[in-house]
């Protein structure tokens, strides 16, 4: 540790990137730094860490490199090609570009265009990354169509290039090449139509679409009438090609937008290329978390990686929220507007693609998806253990009338229905929220232990602190407080009490954890009001409809079946009550409710 510290007390204040090694004198970190003193030193200057890999990582801390660079975005570049190389245990890993299909344009006489997964330094130029191969087939084909790009295997060296020494491809005789083989094509023309093909893939297809223009225009002046049609055919497929991306604004002219969706082990940042007013290019980058880094430093590493990838120039960042790193482009965090719009349709894109990856979890494997969910609510609730078992209560009363209470259960984050069970409140007069809640809360967890049955490791309130604080006094008269975890959700804000702190918690709105809490209270909401109705119909019945003489339960059932309700009841003549029940107890039930004892 003297080494380190002197080695810390040697480093300069200036931008780099600093390399922790372990013991064994592996890299097992790689970070950026504005200031290298003052980020190396933090690490052994806390004395609490944000998180817990934190502590251990810098407990296995042996030595110390670092490498000085003139800007904090050269840091951020240099630590991205590093940890790509090393892949140190500790850094967040982006999923790898040789995942995803590239276009290349091959370093070579009359260029063809290929698709690859691998970006080499051998002089070509690549274009992407693009999210599946079928994409990048289909642009590769509409390329070659209408640019007339070759796609022949022939070697077009200058000393293989004279006519005859090559045999005719067959792309030559069933037209789909103007025959770059037999010499028929210049270099400077082929040149021209790669220049074009580089144009559309870069999003520049408004300057082709201009440049063919004015050729079909020229060739017709010159009467050159076949030209002119093929440069019209060229058009229209640019243009139809062009349509199906997705316009989001004429005003807006490349750039790039960046968005994060996160959930506790992984985050997912959408990248989106607009040029002419169109999504260009769109790119899911993963990222698996690995220490306490900040939504802020997961999307400085995605960009770098795109700066890095790009073949075409940035002009214009816009993200979500400030980022520290001081850059040449310009950077936009709109709040209204159509570059607001861009933000969202990317975040779209990142919450959907994050959700679709949680439910092929799931479908792949259940029990790693519900141990998952368990440890962020265990984490968002600060929970001592698994909240395998979760009971939820709710009560429900219309003017303090027939009050009624409800209790669901949640097993591995699932209804576990065949344990609901309802409380008809017994010791409460008048609509006394509060009190009902101690009562119910007291009485189901007196039975659990009378039976003893097992007790929930959390237990959810739908009220505020009045709830929170009627259970208290319930579980404390059962010595269950500190046994079992309680919290109340209040509706209002989705805002969480817990035992003894007056302020609330307030969860992530986009938090599988409150998500499966609101699922609770909806549930407890449902079951509750689902009873209450029940008691309410049974008490109007008993009240009016069962005084009726000559009328049996089975009658009854049939008329609350068909009508629904007692008024309803009322307003029907005899001869729409003799549908469902005869004409003799129609009447009985029309003379009943009309006061004619005829």
């Amino acid at each position: 540790m003297d080494d380190l510290q002197s080695i810390v007390k040697s480093l300069s204040k200036s931008p780099g990137i600093y390399q922790f090694f372990n013991q064994k004198n592996e890299i097992i970190y790689i970070g950026k730094a504005k200031n290298l003193k003052n980020r190396v030193s933090s690490y052994f200057n806390k004395v609490q860490f944000e998180n817990r890999k934190t502590k251990l990582l810098a407990s296995q801390i042996k030595h110390v490199k670092t490498i000085k660079v003139e800007t904090e975005m050269d840091a951020l570049l240099l630590e991205n090609v590093l940890v790509k190389k090393h892949q140190p245990k500790y850094n967040v890993q982006l999923k790898d570009d040789k995942t995803y299909p590239w276009i290349c344009i091959k370093n070579e006489p009359f260029s063809r265009i290929t698709t690859t997964r691998r970006v080499l330094k051998d002089g070509a130029k690549y274009y992407g990354p693009y999210p599946s191969v079928k994409i990048v087939k289909q642009i590769i084909a509409f390329l070659i169509e209408n640019f007339n790009i070759r796609n022949c295997s022939h070697d077009l060296k200058k000393n293989h290039f004279e006519k005859g020494q090559l045999n005719t491809a067959l792309e030559f005789y069933i037209g789909n090449c103007k025959g770059c083989c037999q010499g028929d094509v210049s270099e400077q023309e082929y040149g021209d139509r790669i220049k074009a093909v580089s144009n559309v893939l870069n999003g520049n297809v408004k300057g082709v679409l201009k440049e063919l223009k004015l050729k079909m225009k020229q060739a017709s002046d010159l009467f050159l009438y076949e030209q002119a049609q093929d440069y019209k055919t060229r058009i229209i497929a640019l243009e139809n090609y062009q349509s199906k991306s997705a316009i989001v604004s004429n005003s807006i002219d490349n750039v790039d937008v960046f968005s994060i969706e996160e959930d506790q082990h992984f985050a997912y940042i959408n990248y989106l290329k607009v040029i002419d007013g169109a999504v260009n290019q769109s790119r899911m980058i993963e990222v698996k978390k690995k220490l306490d880094e900040t939504s802020v430093m997961l999307i400085e590493k995605a960009i770098a990686d795109v700066f890095q990838h790009s073949s075409s120039s940035i002009n214009e960042l816009i993200i979500p929220f400030e980022i520290s790193l001081e850059l040449s482009q310009k950077v936009t965090i709109p709040e209204r507007g159509e570059k607001k719009k861009l933000i969202d349709i990317s975040k779209k894109n990142a919450f959907y693609y994050m959700k679709e990856k949680h439910r092929k979890e799931v479908i792949k494997n259940p029990e790693s998806s519900v141990k998952r969910i368990l440890e962020t609510i265990k984490k968002d609730l600060r929970l001592p253990v698994l909240p395998k078992h979760m009971e939820c209560f709710d009560n429900s009363n219309f003017q303090g009338v027939e009050p009624v209470a409800a209790c669901v259960v949640f097993k591995d984050g699932k209804p576990a229905k065949r344990e609901y069970r309802h409380f008809n409140i017994k010791t409460v007069v008048g609509p006394d929220d509060f009190s009902s809640m101690e009562e119910v809360v007291f009485r189901r967890y007196k039975r659990i232990l009378e039976e003893k049955k097992e007790l929930p490791q959390l237990i959810i309130l739908d009220g505020g602190k009045g709830q929170l604080s009627s259970a208290i006094k319930s579980l404390s008269k059962l010595n269950l407080m500190g046994k079992v975890a309680v919290v109340a959700i209040a509706k209002k804000l989705e805002e969480i009490y817990f035992p003894g702190d007056k302020l609330p918690l307030y969860i992530d709105k986009k938090s599988e954890s409150l998500r499966i809490i609101q699922q609770m209270r909806n549930e407890a909401h449902r079951f509750g009001i689902e009873h209450h109705r029940k008691k309410r119909i049974k008490s109007t019945l008993q009240s009016e409809i069962t005084n009726i003489k000559g009328i049996g339960a089975k009658t009854l059932a049939l008329l609350m079946k068909e009508f629904k309700t007692v008024k309803k009841i009322k307003t029907l003549k005899v001869k729409e009550l003799q549908k469902s029940i005869g004409l003799s107890k129609a009447k009985i039930v029309y003379n009943y409710f009309n006061n004619d004892q005829q």
